[in-house]
């Protein structure tokens, strides 16, 4: 799509902050006016439409992206995406080590054991670890919490825990990410120890170099969109 607008402003309006082209709301693909909760994530989406030149890419809007999402997707269907997000906690990445080479174990133990340390002192949620790809179920109780944790978030935080879970493959991960307790390298190094171990056995190749590019920028998207709405 061509650009079709010259001025981009922010109007601090009844429930929330709406972002203008020419003085007429953005809308999302569902037609929803893009109305975000703070000024700050609002600012930062009309720079993204400023920021195009004669083309729109919608890849280069990452938070308008997210906002959409928000919008026409986890509000109407909030308690799907609660579910599937949950369900991740349930076989966690962190949970499910290798059972061989010793090296890998090793990594896998110094880097994953010590965050799932920190997730059950901060959130009361201990979770047991296997090796293989046998499932190993979870207690009750980690369940319980970890469903109210994801629940706990509102639609547009829920939009960008749900987004960084998936890409991560770690619930845990994810919520670590989005309180503060992880930047967005210290989270891919460790969704990556069995990536990063093979490449050093293997070698990389163009492929997983574009999808560990592509993961690490939806990431670092879902941080920012939370350090937006908390700013």
């Amino acid at each position: 799509m061509k650009r079709f607008y010259k001025s981009v402003t922010v109007i601090d309006g009844e429930g929330g902050f709406a972002i203008e082209l020419d003085g007429r709301p953005v809308r999302t693909a569902g037609k929803r006016a893009l109305v975000t909760p703070t000024g700050a994530l609002a600012d930062a989406i009309a720079e993204e439409w400023q920021a195009q030149a004669d083309e729109i890419v919608p890849a280069q809007m990452p938070l308008t992206q997210i906002a959409n999402t928000a919008l026409d997707h986890v509000g109407p269907n909030r308690a799907e995406v609660v579910e599937v997000t949950a369900a991740y906690g349930r076989s966690d990445l962190l949970c499910y080590r290798a059972d061989a080479p010793t090296e890998l174990v090793d990594r896998q133990s110094a880097a994953w054991d010590s965050v799932l340390a920190w997730f059950a002192e901060n959130h009361g949620a201990p979770l047991l670890t296997t090796s293989g790809i046998v499932h190993r179920s979870q207690p009750d109780a980690s369940i319980s919490i970890m469903d109210n944790l994801v629940t706990s978030h509102d639609d547009w935080r829920l939009a960008g825990l749900s987004l960084a879970t998936a890409r991560l493959g770690s619930l845990v991960l994810a919520i670590g990410l989005t309180s503060g307790k992880f930047d967005v390298a210290e989270a891919m190094a460790l969704a990556h120890i069995d990536e990063d171990y093979q490449i050093e056995r293997w070698g990389q190749d163009d492929e997983a170099l574009a999808r560990r590019a592509s993961i690490a920028e939806d990431v670092t998207s879902a941080r920012r969109l939370i350090d937006l709405l908390n700013s």
